[in-house]
């Protein structure tokens, strides 16, 4: 996921990612259902498709699990008024008073949303944990979920380096999570097959708390279709799908959760190492940002002293961030020159970057700037949402980074598989399109929740760990992912507004790895260890 500097005031948080046929679960018909007609545009912007039933096994640490898979759309209102009045067909109860409009372009907003949900067979339904699962933008579908990290499906891209063309491999998942729970994967409105109809229908749903309500009142309705309220329930978000678990955990007012798994997080984009550029005065990112900048030096060997291990490394460089840097940044234009020539040697030290430029940039490297100057002698630029990888400069000459080389190199492997596994698997969305993203739509403009200002939803998850103090956090992310600084996620949760014993329901896990760290195979099996471990230590809710 990367964050789209085009949103006003926000950078969007664009998730990446890839699969064979060979070896993948093999898809049916169910023998008692009737075989699903491929889904086809509806006539009407309105009207709904019907859901294609399959099922698959898909193996997993060696055991073969059986599951029945439902791709198919539920349909919600935009107010909690509007949508107490529809069916789960998305259309008027036969009670409600209402008149359809004449027009679709006339009728309330509301968006039809599309999510791909796999059941484990033979598993108890009441006591079987459900785990909802979305990635961010905003404005970005869940292709990279589901088909990088654990759909029974995954698709193979070659880890730092640009993955060669078509054809792309499709393989069974190893690293599936139905062993632990059933996996609904989710389509934001406007996004993948998810649509917007209606009046305003932009403003509706394409904004913080817009977005979150959509999704809490898709989950309503979800667990009502399936008879799932009595089911463990987990929100797994990665890039701006954390702030989107943040609003939306504590919008599920009355829903106690299991656990929240919050992947490459950012809750405050005053944290954002490219924000400062337009938020002058908050110096806190450069911080943050500052151990990302030493891991990914350290990992392409460009440091002065190359340190034998990482974390070490990092655990000297946190310290440095927080005390000496941060305490210089604040001085401002009242920094004595002898100090910031100090800080810069230091910073030299800890980035390899020159010490002249990092006194030309009074202390400030912003993430773009870094992704271009790091290898800049040999006209290379570096990733953002994963460091490691790195590709030619557009223009030599350029201040910042023209482009991400690790979006370049998997978005056609991911693209590709998503729109082969829908239509061929899953036997949904024939002549449709799948949006990746909504970027670029007529229309689409991100409504934040405070006006010229950031986006701080802390007080969101920090409202639902108090509300249900028994909610478990599991914060995970890669040491070089630099649209999300693994430093600048830590910082938030031990800065979210909650009593000091609540710390303890927060854990944490990071690898060696940028923002989507399941593009690297092993680190993906540590993943799902991980994750496995958590809704195992948690459904119980204890």
């Amino acid at each position: 996921m990367m964050l789209n500097p085009s949103l006003p005031k926000i950078v969007a948080l664009v998730l990446l990612s890839g699969f064979s046929l060979a070896c993948a679960p093999q898809l049916r018909a169910l023998d008692n259902e009737k075989k699903p007609e491929k889904a086809s545009e509806p006539a009407t912007a309105v009207s709904s498709p019907s859901d294609s039933i399959t099922e698959g096994t898909v193996t997993v640490g060696g055991q073969a699990i059986a599951y029945k898979a439902v791709a198919g759309t539920l349909t919600v209102g935009a107010t909690n008024s509007q949508d107490a009045l529809l069916g789960l067909d998305g259309k008027l109860l036969p009670d409600s008073g209402e008149k359809p409009a004449d027009k679709p372009e006339d009728a309330p907003a509301t968006a039809r949303i599309f999510y791909a949900a796999y059941f484990k067979k033979g598993a108890d339904a009441g006591s079987r944990p459900v785990t909802f699962l979305y990635n961010g933008g905003p404005g970005s579908s869940t292709m990279w979920l589901h088909m990088g990290s654990f759909g029974p499906r995954r698709v193979i891209t070659q880890d730092t380096v640009h993955e060669a063309a078509a054809p792309y491999k499709i393989v069974n998942n190893d690293y599936s999570l139905l062993d632990v729970s059933d996996l609904v994967f989710i389509d934001a409105p406007g996004t993948g097959f998810s649509r917007v109809f209606g009046k305003d229908k932009e403003k509706a749903f394409w904004g913080v708390d817009e977005d979150a309500h959509a999704f809490e009142r898709f989950i309503r309705r979800f667990l009502t279709k399936y008879d799932r309220w009595n089911s463990p329930k987990y929100l797994f978000g990665e890039s701006y799908g954390t702030p989107r678990s943040a609003v939306l955990s504590a919008a599920l007012q009355n829903v106690d959760l299991n656990g929240i798994i919050l992947l490459s997080a950012i809750l405050s984009f005053d944290n954002s190492v490219d924000e400062p550029k337009v938020n002058p005065g908050v110096d806190q990112a450069y911080a943050l940002a500052l151990p990302t900048y030493a891991a990914s030096a350290w990992y392409h060997h460009k440091l002065p002293t190359q340190p034998a291990a990482l974390e070490p490394f990092l655990a000297e460089v946190e310290t440095y961030a927080l005390g000496e840097y941060m305490s210089a940044l604040l001085q401002g234009s009242e920094l004595p020159d002898a100090r910031k020539q100090a800080v810069a040697e230091k910073l030299h030290e800890y980035t390899g970057l020159p010490v002249a430029y990092l006194i030309k940039s009074n202390l400030r490297v912003s993430g773009g700037a870094f992704s271009k100057t790091l290898d800049d002698t040999e006209g290379m630029t570096t990733g953002r949402l994963d460091t490691r990888y790195q590709g030619p400069d557009y223009d030599p000459l350029s201040e910042e980074a023209q482009y991400d080389p690790q979006s370049n190199a998997i978005s056609s492997a991911y693209t590709t598989a998503i729109n082969q596994y829908m239509r061929e698997d899953l036997k949904f969305g024939d002549n449709w399109t799948y949006k990746p993203s909504t970027y670029g739509e007529p229309g689409f403009h991100w409504q934040m929740r405070y006006a010229e200002g950031g986006q701080n939803v802390m007080p969101d998850l920090a409202k639902k760990l108090k509300a249900n103090p028994k909610t478990k956090v599991l914060l995970a992310g890669g040491y070089y992912d630099l649209a999300t600084p693994f430093f600048e996620g830590m910082y938030e949760m031990h800065h979210l507004p909650i009593p000091q014993n609540l710390q303890a329901n927060i854990s944490y896990k990071y690898y060696q790895a940028g923002h989507m760290i399941y593009v690297n195979e092993g680190i993906l099996k540590q993943f799902h260890e991980d994750v496995a471990a958590f809704i195992k230590a948690t459904e119980a809710a204890k």
